[in-house]
């Protein structure tokens, strides 16, 4: 396992290192663009960066979870969720246990953030609760917990925020270009001479403030793709049951709803692609994660939990010799897949059921108070309430509160 989390780390440092080679390049445009020194706008750029990657380091998941709008949970306020996050942490070997949260949204979808395993968070949308079973948010715990243990949080962090300050000084230093180009004005003193290698510096650099944003966003893409195969393995692994998962991706993948506080520089920290057109399904659709039918079919070709499983199946459905795993995990113990419920396990609840449980969830969450009618009927009170008493719709009885 920790060969495979060092590989893919390695894949993923020569990536960011890449990102960084864009951000230094449009740094040295800006610089002799606009300053005729190439080493101030190297200045500028590595100080944005800086700036902004400290705030993302100590503050990231905080933004991230406030963006999402997703409230904090305890053990009380939703069981179910709260003890698949226990045992999964346990699985794992994890720690400390992630904060819990859940976002008041039908779309399915959910990500995990925070800076390294003693801080980090899992969240899921509420119609991710409604519709999947134990089984399947198990395996989707699982993976979000790999993605933690893995430290691919932190790297998909550092990585959007590195990508978001090329995209920032690619925009204005395009933009001012072009302004100074069509007016003439430029403050930069090499103007004074070489005219024609002027314009085609100029051209030279808008080109590449146009194009470096987009090869930015590809390299970001790469690098979140590369860590979903472990993190499937790693969720297998901690379930032992590759189907729970499998059968989560096959419903995200058919969801049709869009989570409505997603965009471009988040995404790659979902389960799924959420920043998807309305009403058009997740399969296959997203470049921030691989294949969603591909990833399906490896699950259910494991023929047991362990890497070793995994990489075979990957083979399998690839038809290619080369696997996903490094021939050092190979050696792993071989460890069964769970084919059945234990005895005297819960009754697995109903999609009413799992409706209910987390519509009062978040009621709760929300503040608002609960009041049960002799006729049956749930009425309920927002915190913001002021009258003395509220009458139920359906028997005309009055209650105080």
């Amino acid at each position: 396992m920790w060969e495979q989390i060092r590989s893919n780390q390695i894949r993923s440092v020569v990536l960011t290192i890449g990102m960084g080679a864009l951000l230094i390049l449009i740094g040295y445009f800006l610089g002799f663009y606009f300053f005729d020194s190439p080493i101030a706008g190297l200045l500028i750029a590595i100080l944005v960066w800086a700036g902004l990657s400290l705030f993302g380091y100590f503050q990231g998941d905080s933004v991230l979870i406030r963006m999402s709008r997703a409230k904090k949970i305890g053990p009380g306020d939703h069981p179910r969720l709260y003890n698949i996050v226990e045992e999964m942490k346990i699985a794992s070997g994890l720690e400390k246990m992630p904060a819990v949260y859940i976002i008041d949204d039908p779309a399915l979808n959910a990500f995990a953030t925070g800076r390294d395993p003693k801080r980090a968070a899992v969240a899921i949308t509420s119609g991710l609760l409604q519709k999947l079973n134990r089984d399947e948010l198990q395996g989707v715990i699982a993976h979000e917990i790999s993605h933690i243990k893995n430290r691919d949080v932190l790297l998909m962090t550092m990585c959007s925020i590195l990508l978001g300050t090329i995209v920032i000084l690619a925009w204005y230093g395009s933009r001012f270009m072009i302004f100074g180009a069509l007016t003439g004005s430029r403050r930069s003193s090499s103007s004074r001479g070489g005219g024609q290698g002027n314009i085609i510096i100029l051209v030279v650099a808008l080109v590449f403030m146009i194009l470096a944003p987009i090869m930015a966003q590809l390299i970001y893409f790469a690098i979140s793709r590369k860590r979903e195969y472990l993190a499937d393995a790693s969720g297998a692994l901690y379930t032992r049951y590759p189907e729970g998962l499998a059968s989560a991706l096959e419903k995200l993948g058919a969801s049709t709803g869009q989570l409505k506080s997603a965009n471009q520089a988040t995404a790659p920290m979902y389960i799924v692609n959420p920043f998807r057109k309305k009403g058009m399904k997740a399969s296959d659709l997203s470049s921030t994660h691989p294949s969603l039918s591909k990833r399906i079919r490896i699950l259910r070709a494991m023929s047991g939990a362990s890497f070793n499983d995994y990489d075979g199946a990957y083979r399998q459905v690839e038809q290619s010799g080369k696997g996903v795993i490094p021939a050092g995990s190979m050696a792993a113990a071989a460890v069964p897949l769970v084919t059945r419920k234990l005895e005297g396990e819960a009754a697995e609840p109903d999609e009413i059921h799992r409706t209910r449980e987390t519509s009062d969830a978040m009621w709760k969450l929300s503040n608002y108070r609960t009041v049960t009618c002799d006729c049956g009927t749930r009425l309920r009170v927002p915190p913001n309430f002021k009258e003395p008493g509220i009458q139920c719709p359906h028997c005309g009885k009055t209650h105080q509160v």
